[in-house]
């Protein structure tokens, strides 16, 4: 076989899809990127067993057809030092050599047959396909990814749950401490479906959309789904298991508001994180009218901290603990800049939320309260 290729352009597609391979794979043939080439078209692939992206794009100068399985570190270390050249690729169908000629010198390496790398297993006979717009993936991701767990303990926790319906989509993240829920209406799905997405493809998804693609072809049946756009496919498993009712958590009286900027409030909370104890990252929040005063102390290095920012309020004097990296975390994924807390006493959540929401979208923020002695 043998073709021509711009080595950036291949370098970029290489790049996304390493993505998805792990550093140490169970089966050694997962260290390696499958290459298919059929027509003027080159097929890039990583699989990981769970999750499997490929990566296609245009080739010139085409003789012959086949697979290759190519070492993925090598191969893209290789090309990081030999960038904005024109490639010409000469592989030896018998033996898997393969030869990379760019403007002054070559490599040489040997791959492995292609027919060794394990394909995707098939959907089932119930299978959904619908199109809902890059953005709408994308913001949805970008808003409740940080929330997850990181405790597989729970397995369920650790993913961003993707609740459908015909006229919506909702995404939710919580690891109990924390719970993100938003609610996009202007896609159109037609299907009411849902699952649970793991964080590494969610995140491999976030990083690859951009501005520039519109949208995004979604096929699914009960335990995995492949997303199709541009030049990619990523296809993911399910988290298995029923995800609890968000809903139900969320309280639906706080009659207590704070409105309040979001910027200068994550700024103070930030600095006076600083002499929080370490064992529980503990903030005291005291709600007045017109002012909340943020303060923190750590006994046991004799530090302490205190911080007041003007505000909006209106609702009943309150204090109440909020653990200071959950709630910097909150006010920065937040976004806007001014926010709504929503309040009822000090053992139950906090509810954030932008003050103006962003047309047929809803962004809501839980966070659960640290009890003060």
């Amino acid at each position: 076989m043998k073709f021509n290729v711009s080595s950036k352009a291949l370098q970029q597609q290489l790049t996304a899809v390493s993505k998805v391979i792990n550093t140490k794979n169970a089966l050694s043939i997962l260290d390696n990127f499958l290459l298919k080439i059929e027509g003027t078209t080159l097929s890039i692939t990583g699989s990981d067993q769970e999750n499997t992206m490929t990566a296609t794009m245009e080739i010139t100068d085409v003789e012959g057809e086949g697979t290759i399985a190519v070492p993925y570190k090598k191969f893209l270390d290789m090309l990081k030092e030999i960038p904005g050249q024109g490639l010409t690729f000469y592989i030896n169908d018998s033996t898997k050599e393969v030869d990379i000629r760019f403007l002054n010198g070559h490599f040489t390496f040997m791959a492995l047959g292609g027919d060794e790398y394990p394909q995707r297993v098939a959907f089932e006979d119930s299978v959904h396909t619908f199109t809902i717009p890059a953005s709408t993936i994308l913001k949805g991701l970008e808003s409740t990814i940080f929330a997850a767990s990181t405790e597989t303990i729970r397995p369920l926790m650790t993913g961003i749950h993707w609740d459908i319906a015909e006229d919506a989509i909702t995404f939710v993240s919580t690891d109990t401490h924390k719970l993100v829920r938003y609610i996009n209406n202007e896609c159109h799905p037609g299907i009411v479906s849902s699952f649970t997405m793991p964080a590494k493809p969610a995140s491999i998804l976030r990083s690859i959309l951009n501005k520039d693609i519109e949208n995004v072809e979604i096929t699914m049946d009960s335990k995995s789904a492949t997303f199709k756009f541009d030049s990619y496919s990523l296809s993911c498993k399910f988290i298995n298991g029923n995800y609890p009712n968000y809903n139900r958590v969320i309280p639906q009286n706080s009659p207590f508001e704070l409105t309040i900027d979001r910027v200068s409030f994550l700024n103070a909370m930030r600095r006076v994180a600083l002499f929080a104890s370490t064992a529980s990252d503990l903030v005291k929040v005291n709600i007045q009218s017109n002012d909340v005063h943020l303060s923190s102390q750590d006994l046991d290095f004799s530090t302490a901290a205190e911080e007041r920012i003007t505000c909006e309020y209106n609702g009943n004097s309150m204090s109440i603990g909020f653990n200071a990296r959950y709630m910097i975390e909150i006010l920065s994924n937040l976004g806007h800049e001014t926010i709504v807390v929503n309040l009822s006493d000090p053992s139950r959540p906090g509810i954030f939320r932008p003050l103006k929401q962003d047309e047929n979208n809803e962004l809501l923020m839980l966070l659960m309260p640290i009890q003060l002695q």
